[in-house]
């Protein structure tokens, strides 16, 4: 694991011009994860080991989750000129996610709206850490298409491998990045204006903060004024 994260750039290369043909873009999808992580984590970015070449115009991508990750997504997505669609259990995400950039909101609750999506996205970005049927949303790739997993949810998901064969789909993950993509994402962050959404909030009102995170209250993030420590 270590020899492949040293040799990431190299391995993402070679597996890029391998196995993907994708329209012209100028911004890699592995910045699109990288940004997602940054900004709404406050820690590194994210290597996307084995990515997929660029995300960018012609591309349809969903976001699975209008959360910390999520929200940054879909400006990041949006910014690289795909079409960008939110998927979100909750119906009353929709405005928001409009505000953010998505063009297009799919409730995940109904069947019928799901049934329609399917074959439709070149990329899905699960951002979602609460437990949730991953096949349904295998569905909704297309041909080679491929989901980007950086949420952790709490329980193992059991992938129905015909999802996977029957389209060539593929499933990814990443965590964290090194310095040389930080910085990459950043310098895009400040040519384009892209920052995350936080409330920003006192030491002592903490608690307070941490029960509102529980009942899904925050937009996206909460920062600690270190100042009133």
């Amino acid at each position: 694991c270590n020899k492949l994260d040293r040799d990431s750039d190299k391995s993402v290369e070679t597996i890029s011009k391998s196995t993907t043909s994708t329209p012209e873009c100028s911004f890699s999808s592995s910045t699109f994860i990288d940004s997602s992580l940054i900004l709404s984590e406050t820690s590194s970015s994210s290597k996307l080991i084995g990515l997929v070449a660029g995300v960018g115009k012609g591309h349809k991508v969903a976001v699975m989750g209008l959360g910390g990750l999520g929200h940054m997504a879909v400006k990041f997505a949006a910014s690289f000129g795909a079409e960008v669609t939110m998927l979100s259990t909750s119906a009353s995400k929709e405005v928001d996610a409009k505000k953010l950039g998505a063009q297009h909101f799919i409730l995940a609750t109904d069947e019928a709206a799901m049934k329609k999506a399917a074959c439709s996205f070149d990329f899905i970005l699960n951002t979602v850490a609460a437990p949730h049927d991953m096949n349904a949303y295998l569905n909704l790739l297309k041909l080679n298409g491929t989901m980007l997993l950086v949420g952790i949810p709490p329980e193992d998901n059991r992938i129905n491998a015909a999802k996977l064969i029957s389209k060539r789909r593929s499933i990814l993950g990443s965590m964290i990045g090194g310095i040389k993509e930080t910085q990459e994402m950043l310098d895009y962050c400040a040519e384009h204006n892209i920052v995350s959404d936080v409330e920003v909030i006192a030491m002592k009102d903490i608690n307070a903060a941490y029960d509102r995170v529980l009942k899904s209250d925050v937009k996206y993030r909460f920062v600690i004024d270190m100042a009133t420590l």
